[in-house]
């Protein structure tokens, strides 16, 4: 007979993911164990094990679920009904409100390639391209001439917004004198105002 999940399954699992998360981010890919990650979550490393076998899956789970969670808010924020600028500023701050305390779980994600697979790397690939389409769509909407095949800059606009937002766990403090909208209406209006130059 099949083992049938405790009910508390999920939290549990998230509660490793998050404790996980910490102790990579903090100590690195590749010092941190998976002893440490037991210890810091207050599970036996057998449970560990029992949700994941290897660091390198526990890692991978990490980035994916982080992805997962910003896909979906980034998907629940787009309206396309929108004007194409109102449309960007919702999945600025889709993106930026999604990172709200997922700072580690960001770290593990920009230098944990070295402990993927291919097939890992792949399908964190798939998803990563998937968030960023819907960027580059709304960008080409308020700037065409951004996609034009002898000088294309969509791709380097778009990642550029996206570097904008994904180092902001640099710098950002949450109860500081600049709140998570403010810096959204920030980066939304320098990739407005940007473009409109870029030529």
């Amino acid at each position: 007979m099949a083992r049938t999940r405790a009910q508390d399954f999920e939290e549990k699992q998230r509660a490793i993911l998050d404790n996980a998360a910490q102790v990579f981010a903090e100590q690195g890919m590749e010092k941190a164990s998976m002893s440490q990650v037991a210890s810091h979550a207050q599970v036996s490393k057998a449970l560990l094990y029992h949700y994941y076998p290897s660091k390198d899956a526990l890692i991978f789970a990490i980035i994916i679920t982080h992805l997962e969670e910003l896909d979906a808010a980034v998907e629940a924020a787009d309206d396309p009904s929108l004007a194409p600028d109102q449309r960007l500023r919702r999945l600025v701050g889709a993106v930026l409100e999604n990172y709200r305390d997922a700072d580690n779980q960001h770290k593990v994600q920009l230098n944990a390639s070295s402990a993927l697979s291919d097939a890992q790397k792949s399908e964190i690939l798939g998803l990563e391209r998937r968030i960023v389409r819907r960027f580059s769509v709304v960008l080409d909407q308020i700037n065409p001439s951004l996609n034009d095949k002898e000088r294309p800059l969509l791709t380097p606009v778009t990642m550029s917004l996206f570097g904008m937002m994904n180092w902001v766990y640099m710098w950002f403090k949450d109860g500081g004198p600049i709140s998570r909208e403010d810096y959204a209406d920030v980066a939304t209006t320098l990739i407005l105002e940007g473009i409109k130059a870029v030529r």
